[in-house]
């Protein structure tokens, strides 16, 4: 049976993150050899509730992991999509970069570091998905830290889909959209030992991933099983865990259905929604939901010559995000 642990925030995430790894009993096997790597979700140039993960959530974690060994690395890649941003400066602006420091600990920017492939069945045709080594090879124990929020063309965004960002080049992710559900799974699978920490102080409802309304939740969601984790998470949202199309696909591998396989510290009633999260699409979201699901369309809307008058159009009516 998997677990999944939930506590309040308001008053700080120090005890919260302590309980949480000792209800999942994750602290019993960690050594001081041990190489941790966290990939929070930092998906905006500066920090944004509902948005991005709280760095006060990141801070409190790297403060406990300190209990069991220093070799902990925070990582992520740059993002943006067609309008690509550092994510080396993301750290600094967010703070994480002088976090780092005072801890001692590394921060990486793996867009800049080496990969290698795996092999990902999706609609017909086998795709290889470049991954960083770092997280392959040279991590025993993964931390995803997303944000609960909804997103214009995957549903929601939470713990499986924090690992969207671990695929180096953004450039890459668009090509794979249309093949998301499955390219999601395969990354999810082939984490090392992997723990989620959902930042639910804020969550974003409405739009997203990056508008919407942050709404104040005050509650953290921790597993040892990430697929768990999300099904929690979206009925803490008001949501049906099965309308999200990757989420379905990844609980019929799973063998997830109901409530009744995953074990809960708390009952959910006490930090569920009282209005459910809800998807409300501008005209202007339906180009990118188009491309997200057809790959002849990713490919003239990032790809072709035609890429760059078509986004000057579509700007002529919606703001950048970035």
């Amino acid at each position: 049976m998997s677990r999944v642990f939930i506590a309040s925030v308001e008053q700080g995430y120090d005890d919260p993150i302590r309980e949480a790894f000792e209800w999942l009993a994750a602290g019993e096997s960690m050594a001081t050899s041990d190489r941790i790597s966290i990939k929070p979700n930092l998906t905006f140039p500066t920090f944004r509730e509902g948005v991005m993960t709280n760095p006060r959530a990141l801070e409190a974690l790297i403060q406990f992991l300190k209990n069991f060994t220093d070799r902990i690395t925070i990582c992520e890649s740059d993002s943006g999509g067609y309008n690509r941003f550092s994510m080396d400066e993301v750290f600094r602006e967010t703070g994480i970069k002088e976090m780092a420091r005072r801890y001692g600990v590394r921060i990486v920017n793996l867009s800049h570091e080496p990969s290698r492939s795996i092999a990902v069945s999706g609609r017909r045709k086998r795709i290889s998905v470049p991954l960083p080594t770092l997280i392959l090879d040279e991590t025993d124990l993964f931390i995803t830290m997303p944000v609960p929020k909804i997103h214009m063309n995957t549903g929601v965004s939470l713990s499986m889909k924090n690992q969207w960002g671990v695929i180096q080049e953004p450039s890459i992710r668009l090509k794979l959209h249309p093949y998301f559900d499955q390219v999601i799974y395969a990354v999810n699978k082939s984490l090392p030992r992997a723990i989620s920490i959902i930042d639910g102080r804020f969550g974003l409802t409405r739009s997203g991933p990056l508008r919407g309304d942050p709404v104040l939740l005050n509650w953290m969601v921790a597993s040892d099983n990430i697929f768990a984790a999300d099904y929690v998470a979206c009925l803490l949202l008001g949501i049906d865990p099965i309308t999200i199309g990757h989420l379905r696909f990844a609980f019929g591998r799973e063998r997830i259905s109901d409530m009744s396989e995953i074990e809960t510290n708390e009952d959910l009633s006490t930090f569920a929604v009282k209005e459910r999260f809800y998807l409300k699409r501008e005209w202007t979201d339906y180009p990118g939901l188009l491309a997200f699901n057809s790959r002849l369309l990713a490919y003239l809307g990032y790809e072709s010559i035609l890429a760059k008058p078509l986004h000057w159009l579509l700007y002529r009516f919606r703001e950048r995000f970035y």
